[in-house]
């Protein structure tokens, strides 16, 4: 979503880095770099003002910290400043009510409604133990009813059956009833979607918010929309309590405004982010984790957090044990291990997060995906369990077999065999348990994802690849 703005970003403040002191002169082209690459990011330009006044007011209202060069001091200004324009802090959902909490998602049509409110189902199932309902209020349009319903079984809710002849306000108030007798702790409503001027539509919503008392009413915007995505959401928010948003697909081509716009030029948070169409992708709003990957630091917390959620702790401590008490590496374990990444969302999830990825050339980015992933689990899997666990045996005939079987060809069966070779010989100077070597197995697994789908052998790992 920020890659183009995290890379122009980049090389204006490389501008401002070998500076010995910050001036207003030395800082007046930097700012108006900064400013430039915010409007290209389509960000509104009442916040891009506010934004670099408030930059220029902090950077030079603030003497040099001892532990930072004037270039660290700007770049520092410009990470707060981002942090402030995106909410400061993180603003948490709210379900502190007498069950069932209700949460009323409203939007344009084709923001994502129906699927953020199952996403956000899941997300409450799985991370807050909450037994959720999901309900439509959509009767215009049957195919979002049997949509949110097919959505519901997918992600193990409960699902109120709609009747599309019934108003909005009967159903919501019906399924409220239903969710009291059945104890569900949270009722998700879903709306219909509807223009800011549509006057029919927008008191048939605040009737529907009448009905239920909502505790959360999150707005649904597209971020793709860029700026607009704010200006929509001021002119709900000036009919609706709105108490949240909800960015969707900013996973696509997105250039930043929606999310550097939407606070400032609204007041309402932003509490979630939909970074993908996988039902799980839909993550919290954290204005300094989401400064820092414009600033390409990475998001090492999310890392970690998805790390700790997604990984099964076991297996790991398992497959570590194994590794330090000197135990074979079979491809058995390579295909545990790359499982793992895919869980986590995969090679371009993991990379998302990793700092420095600004710097990397989009040509080379590119070429990292996760369709690697797919492909060596393929190979894997048409071995023989003798040829996992012994694959010093695959020669000429087992590798024409193989790739026949994974519907590759035979180079790259090479290249993951070369591959998994030089992670065994890794594997084996680990012995001994020292944690700072489980740096370098990463790099070495990560190197061997990156070496299928055409990126060529690479042993050096992923660092190896984007030094390339």
């Amino acid at each position: 979503m920020f890659d183009n703005l995290t890379q122009r970003l980049n090389r204006t403040l490389k501008n401002i880095s070998g500076k010995g002191r910050i001036t207003e002169d030395n800082i007046k082209d930097t700012l108006r770099e900064v400013r430039t690459a915010l409007l290209e990011a389509d960000v509104a330009l009442p916040v891009v003002k506010s934004f670099t006044a408030r930059v220029k007011e902090r950077a030079l209202g603030k003497e040099v910290a001892l532990s930072l060069t004037p270039g660290q001091e700007f770049i520092k200004a410009v990470y707060a400043e981002l942090v402030q324009a995106m909410g400061g802090e993180t603003s948490e959902i709210n379900l502190a009510h007498q069950p069932p909490a209700v949460i009323l998602m409203a939007g344009l049509q084709g923001a994502g409604k129906t699927t953020s409110a199952a996403k956000l189902a899941l997300y409450l199932k799985e991370r807050l133990r909450k037994k959720v309902l999901l309900v439509s209020a959509d009767v215009y349009r049957p195919a979002a009813i049997d949509q949110l319903k097919t959505l519901s079984t997918q992600v193990g809710a409960g699902f109120y059956p709609t009747d599309p002849k019934m108003k909005p306000q009967e159903i919501a108030r019906a399924a409220l009833e239903a969710a009291r007798l059945e104890a569900y702790d949270v009722m998700i409503l879903d709306t219909a979607g509807r223009l800011a001027v549509d006057e029919f539509m927008m008191n048939e919503i605040r009737d529907l918010h009448a009905a239920v008392d909502p505790v959360e009413t999150f707005f649904v915007v597209d971020s793709m929309t860029g700026q607009d995505a704010a200006n929509t959401a001021k002119a709900f928010a000036d009919a609706l309590p709105l108490t949240g948003v909800i960015l969707t697909k900013a996973d696509g081509d997105a250039r930043g405004g929606a999310a550097l716009s939407v606070r400032e030029i609204t007041g309402v948070p932003i509490k979630f982010i939909g970074l993908g169409e996988k039902i799980e992708a839909l993550e919290p709003f954290h204005p300094d984790r989401i400064a820092s990957r414009i600033l390409d630091m990475g998001d090492l917390l999310s890392l970690i957090e998805d790390l700790s959620r997604k990984t099964d702790m076991q297996k790991a401590q398992k497959f570590a044990d194994k590794v330090r008490k000197g135990g074979d590496f079979t491809f058995e374990d390579f295909k545990e291990q790359i499982a793992q990444v895919k869980n986590m969302g995969g090679v371009s999830g993991l990379l998302d997060k990793l700092p420095g990825m600004g710097r990397i050339p989009d040509e080379v980015k590119a070429k990292v995906n996760d369709k690697s992933i797919d492909h060596i689990i393929a190979i894997i899997d048409s071995m023989t369990k003798k040829e996992r666990r012994t694959p010093e045996i695959i020669k000429a005939s087992r590798k024409k077999r193989i790739a026949a079987g994974a519907g590759v060809q035979i180079s790259e069966v090479n290249q993951l065999l070369r591959q998994f070779d030089s992670m065994k010989k890794m594997m084996k100077k680990m012995r001994g348990g020292k944690l700072g070597r489980m740096a370098g197995m990463m790099r070495g697994m990560m190197g061997g994802l990156g070496g299928m789908g055409g990126m060529g052998g690479l042993p050096g790992g992923l660092g190896g690849m984007f030094r390339k």
